[in-house]
């Protein structure tokens, strides 16, 4: 039996195991093709292991040539065992990853109905709702497919993560908590639960949340810059200042950091060290409103009008945010005047 006959057999098993073993022993021969990858990617999505999975989706999905080979692949499939709801609902992930979301739909009701024991439709169909803007739906399936797996930790992220997005912060938190109790050792939902305490306006816990994921990964600069910005919220801007710097430590063309970090040394009075922030962050993305903004301030500050009015006009065509707009606006009004005053 070859490793694609293999591979076949244990999908409509919903071996995963199996499917795993087989198609990296053929990902590693001389067959090898998108069809091994694209085997591995969809398990590795099952098992919640994005990052190799995204690896594996380089390797089967992105060339049409590949895309091709694959669907012929999953269409004689589902045309073999089509009362199979595994094979549908590998079907289903191809469509998603091929650009064709909405059709995935079908696929993974059809698993739903085949394999109605199984978490994993419901969380893939759930997916979908969420890139279809279907917020409801998307929670609906979400909590499906954590009654059915409550250990099931990629669920209960997302749906945290949709209870958040539609404003349900009391709904959300709870679902980190019980992530943090399945995966303590994992920076992932102690960040979660950090910004969803921090909408809630609960700062203290939120910081005490941000620490515990920087001591688990003290190298993610992005976890250090959301606890400087909780800490600027707190009035701790010493505490931020520190965050920021150490963001740039790990990642030295962050942007947002430095932009940040601009504003706390103008506000010191110290323009010269500003400017070179401002600049490290106008380098690193030069459509960073802020930063730019942040120029004008201090070539203001140094009276040097023209210099100062051009960066202020330049922010205020970046600045895509219409309170920020019109703030820019009303500030450039005042400034105008003081010049002529």
């Amino acid at each position: 039996m070859s490793e694609e006959q293999t591979i076949e057999h244990a999908i409509v098993r919903g071996d995963w195991d199996a499917v795993i073993e087989a198609a990296t022993r053929w990902s590693q021969g001389e067959t090898a093709g998108p069809r091994a990858f694209f085997a591995l990617n969809i398990v590795y999505l099952l098992k919640g292991e994005f990052a190799l999975a995204w690896k594996m989706y380089a390797k089967s999905l992105q060339e049409e040539a590949d895309i091709a080979n694959v669907r012929e692949w999953v269409d004689r499939l589902s045309k073999t065992y089509p009362e199979e709801g595994f094979v549908h609902l590998m079907h289903g992930m191809f469509l998603a990853q091929s650009g064709q979301s909405e059709q995935s739909i079908t696929s993974y009701h059809k698993a739903i109905e085949l394999a109605p024991d199984s978490p994993f439709p419901h969380f893939f169909l759930a997916q979908i709702y969420q890139r279809m803007s279907q917020t409801d739906k998307a929670i609906k399936a979400y909590r499906q497919a954590v009654k059915m797996d409550p250990a099931y930790a990629a669920a209960r992220l997302n749906l945290g993560a949709a209870y958040q997005e539609h404003g349900q912060l009391e709904m959300a938190i709870p679902q980190y908590r019980e992530l943090i109790k399945l995966a303590p050792g994992d920076a992932l939902g102690y960040v979660n639960l950090a910004c969803a305490l921090a909408e809630q306006g609960k700062i203290d816990a939120a910081i005490r949340e941000y620490k515990t994921a920087v001591q688990l990964n003290p190298e993610d600069f992005e976890v250090h810059y959301a606890l400087a910005g909780v800490y600027e919220q707190k009035g701790r801007r010493d505490l931020a200042m520190r965050e920021y710097q150490e963001a740039l430590r790990i990642k030295p063309d962050f942007g947002p950091a430095a932009t940040e970090v601009g504003w706390i040394l103008m506000d010191k009075g110290q323009v010269d060290s500003a400017l070179d922030s401002f600049s490290v962050a106008i380098k690193a993305n030069p459509n960073d409103a802020r930063a730019t903004f942040g120029v004008g301030r201090v070539y203001d500050l140094k009276r040097k009008p023209e210099i100062a009015g051009d960066h202020y006009q330049q922010a205020l065509q970046l600045e895509k945010d219409p309170a920020k707009k019109t703030a820019i606006l009303n500030f450039i009004d005042k400034i105008v005047g003081g010049y002529h005053d």
